[in-house]
């Protein structure tokens, strides 16, 4: 059973150390001195090779885990930025090969040069590769990711509602996306309590310099707010000494608040040198020695936010600070209509069971629309009618249904589960639109259907299946649904490596 599961299933708190693989042999030597060390402050660690990350010519995560020169226990990541389902079977079947049973899946960031309207580019979302990879090696450590630092409802309430998704397509256990913000931490500790099979949560941190946050403001979805930056910068107009040093002081607090708080462990970012590690070591080690309770950390917390002459820091955007819980929005009436009309012409031309809906069903699985000429005609006749209501662009498997009649093909990610985690106030992270998944919630949330957005698991759409009409694959056969309440499950028992299946 590897490091990671182990320390999951025993529930050791367990540090996971960020790799970015680069054609460096220094920064490879760098990572294995500290892997050397084998633990922080006693907690055990593997490390997580990122993938993907700054560009798709970065070393793969395989690649980069055979360039070490001594074997580390390691968590490879799959990025699904421009890739489909056989790019995953591939990296499963590599890593089977290899003995290697644990995948964190992610959805990945913005593909660099990726731009709305020009080649679309489409990713292969957390949701449904969690189901590949779950039905393909059973008995895997799979897990995924979740972004708790949202501050308007939409974004924040469709984040929780895709993690159910992930749990039930077979997620043992939720990363969080990299953030400072305590309260919110605890938020997401206390929706996964309420989980019928709650699953274990590592907290992604890392220690902030008013130089990380500039750099930070690349990453989409990571919140640094205005009073936070200004207290930053008082830090390093003190010194640089005595910023790294307050930096170090606060992750070391950190970490201790999340393991008060119940996280499994943490995935640290920015460490990249044994003396780094030791350093913050020497931090924990001091505060663990007087801090027990999290009535204790709490103070210690806030005074680490502070400075002379600076009010205090607030870990929230000023526009916004919603909570989960809280119901502060409704779909606009245009919205609520459009849902009512759409669903209105989807129940009278595909329920399959009216008299128009099966003379419809009838016409388009004529054999006419079997020739390549007929199938290309009744493609252009689908797009011709649906691309301007709708933005399809004709995936060969019409999701509408699934999605409230808000269609996937116009997220620029082409995410039909739900938002990715780089949203800003609801704002798409390519930052032209409104986020669709906020659209998707007012919506469901008007039409009393939110369940659908946690519900209802929705597949990848397979590359030869696109620009083809729907029509008639929608009356060859009902979509199969999975309910994501009726999947509980526990983390998997020590196994030899699946047999890849296809």
């Amino acid at each position: 059973m590897s490091l990671l599961k182990t320390a999951l299933r025993e529930n050791t708190f367990v540090c996971v150390m960020e790799f970015v693989p680069k054609p460096s042999a220094q920064r490879f030597a760098a990572m294995e001195a500290i892997m050397a060390r084998a633990h922080l402050c006693g907690w055990p660690m593997t490390v997580a090779i990122g993938d993907r990350v700054g560009s798709p010519l970065d070393l793969s995560p395989l690649d980069a885990l055979s360039s070490f020169s001594t074997p580390v226990p390691a968590l490879p990541h799959f990025s699904g930025k421009d890739r489909e389902r056989h790019h995953l079977l591939a990296q499963l079947q590599r890593m089977d090969a290899a003995g290697l049973d644990q995948l964190l899946l992610l959805t990945g960031d913005r593909l660099p040069g990726h731009q709305p309207g020009e080649r679309p580019v489409r990713y292969l979302e957390s949701v449904a590769a969690l189901q590949i990879a779950r039905q393909a090696c059973p008995h895997w450590l799979l897990g995924a990711a979740l972004n708790p630092f949202k501050y308007r409802e939409e974004e924040g309430g469709a984040q929780y509602l895709k993690a159910e998704k992930k749990l039930a397509a077979g997620a043992d256990f939720l990363t969080l996306q990299l953030g400072f913000d305590a309260s919110k931490h605890q938020e997401a500790v206390r929706w996964m309590s309420r989980q019928a099979s709650p699953k274990p949560l590592l907290a992604c941190l890392m220690s902030l310099t008013h130089g990380r946050a500039t750099m930070l403001d690349h990453v989409a979805g990571v919140i640094v707010t205005p009073s936070m930056r200004a207290m930053l910068e008082a830090e390093t107009a003190v010194s640089k000494a005595y910023a790294q040093a307050r930096s170090v002081d606060r992750l070391a607090l950190q970490i201790i608040g999340v393991k008060l708080m119940g996280y499994a462990g943490v995935h640290l970012s920015g460490i990249h040198e044994l003396k780094q590690l030791l350093e913050l070591e020497q931090r924990i080690d001091h505060w663990q020695a007087c801090i027990h309770s999290l009535e204790q950390w709490t103070p210690a917390w806030n005074a680490s936010w502070q400075m002379p002459g600076l009010p205090a820091v607030s870990f929230h955007p000023p526009e916004s600070n919603w909570r989960l819980g809280e119901s502060r929005i409704t779909a606009s009436r245009r919205e609520t209509a459009r849902y009512h009309l759409l669903h209105g012409m989807h129940a009278l031309l595909f329920n399959r069971q009216n008299l128009l809906s099966k003379a419809f069903g009838w016409a388009v699985r004529l054999p006419l629309w079997q020739s390549a000429k007929g199938a290309q005609l009744l493609h252009r006749l689908e797009r011709s009618v649906k691309r301007p209501l709708l933005g399809c662009d004709t995936c060969g498997r019409c999701r509408l249904e699934d999605t409230l009649y808000i269609c996937p093909e116009t997220c620029p990610k082409g995410l039909a589960n739900g938002p990715c985690g780089g949203t800003s106030l609801n704002r798409c992270e390519f930052g032209d639109r409104e986020c669709i998944h906020s659209v998707k919630y007012r919506t469901a949330k008007a039409v009393a259907q939110t369940a659908v957005l946690s519900e209802r698991l929705i597949p990848c759409i397979e590359v030869q299946s696109r620009h083809h009409s729907s029509w008639p694959q929608w009356f060859d056969a009902q979509a199969p649904r999975v309910n994501a309440r009726s999947t509980p499950r526990s983390l998997p028992e020590s196994s030899p490596p699946a047999a890849h299946r296809q």
